[in-house]
């Protein structure tokens, strides 16, 4: 085996048992700790009247599950967008595809309060979609607004806007209480109901991903680079697109808006694994996932026994790795 498969064959080979430690700990640890063997007796020997078990099945298991996907779904969400656009700075949150999801589903919530999960996951994908065309149209009309530091300040820009009109009419129509959950993400109030929801929708983005990967690990070479290797880039970018789309909405209707994770795991595994995005998508998934889990873990005790949004915790780790790249590479393009 060549060494430069050694480290991804690795870290997929144990991710069977990172993922079910990761979701113990979570079940484990909170405002109530619960041993391992009321984990163990909750799985496979339910009772409904037992309060602990009750815990963990309603709310404990669904909550770990759900930040496993949302962290692998934005971490692969993040690469994607880095690798097509060869942009360090580029992941959903910072250009606008999170706050495209969040503030479509407050239209949503305000225009048709009764929506079913389903159509609520339709009104997030119809959002990313929206946050993905604003930034990328208004950078490809801009001089230079391709740049890694230029996207980065106009997804800002357009993402601020979005949510401070979110909040208007939130305000206005009297849903802040509702509205504030998808920009103040907590995972404790997860939906069983749209977990179940996300599951294929995490199949199809995931599986696009898959799809693509060698073709972006051409695309991050350059465009001049990749046509010249016969690469169909604009249909290469516009399958990352949708499925960032996908997996950014999907994430975004379970849990509401969670910045950084896209922005920071890509660069953790292309650092441990290498340029080749056949490796950087499936390992990307389980660090993304594994991370934003143990982040909702943390961020229980931040303020115990009050929750904490997540978003606290991936921020207080995303704004100075932001910084960063912004200082050292925010001026050129990713090799």
């Amino acid at each position: 085996m060549r060494a430069r498969t050694v480290v991804p064959v690795a870290l997929l080979s144990v991710s069977p048992l990172l993922i079910v430690l990761t979701v113990l700990i979570s079940i484990l640890y909170g405002a109530v700790n619960i041993d391992a063997r009321t984990v163990w007796e909750a799985v496979f020997h339910f009772d409904p009247g037992n309060v602990n078990h009750q815990i963990i099945v309603s709310s404990r298991l669904p909550r770990a599950l759900g930040a496993l996907l949302i962290g692998a779904f934005l971490a692969v969400s993040g690469a994607l967008m880095q690798g097509m656009t060869r942009n360090y700075l580029a992941s959903p949150s910072i250009m606008g595809v999170s706050d495209g999801s969040a503030f479509v589903i407050t239209l949503c919530m305000i225009l048709s309060p009764g929506a079913s999960s389903l159509e609520m996951m339709m009104f997030s994908f119809i959002g990313s979609a929206l946050g993905v065309v604003l930034v990328f149209g208004m950078a490809s009309l801009l001089p230079g607004g391709m740049s890694p530091v230029r996207m980065a300040i106009l997804g800002t820009i357009i993402g601020t806007f979005l949510s401070s009109v979110s909040a208007a009419m939130a305000t206005y129509f009297q849903t802040s209480l509702n509205v504030s959950f998808w920009y103040n993400a907590r995972l404790h109030q997860m939906n069983p109901d749209l977990i179940k929801l996300a599951v294929p929708f995490a199949v199809i983005g995931i599986a696009i991903s898959l799809y693509i990967s060698r073709s972006v690990t051409i695309l991050s070479l350059g465009d001049e680079v990749s046509a010249g290797l016969g690469q169909r880039t604009v249909l290469v970018k516009a399958a990352a697109l949708g499925a960032v789309v996908i997996m950014t909405g999907a994430s975004v209707a379970m849990a509401g808006k969670i910045g950084f994770i896209g922005l920071i795991i890509p660069h953790i595994t292309r650092f441990l694994i290498g340029v080749d995005y056949k490796w950087i998508v499936p390992c990307a998934a389980v660090l993304g996932g594994v991370f934003l889990a143990l982040s909702d873990v943390l961020s229980r005790f931040i303020n115990f026994p009050f929750e904490t949004p997540v978003g606290v915790v991936t921020a207080l780790v995303g704004v100075p790795f932001f910084l960063y790249l912004a200082r050292t590479r925010g001026g050129r393009k990713h090799a």
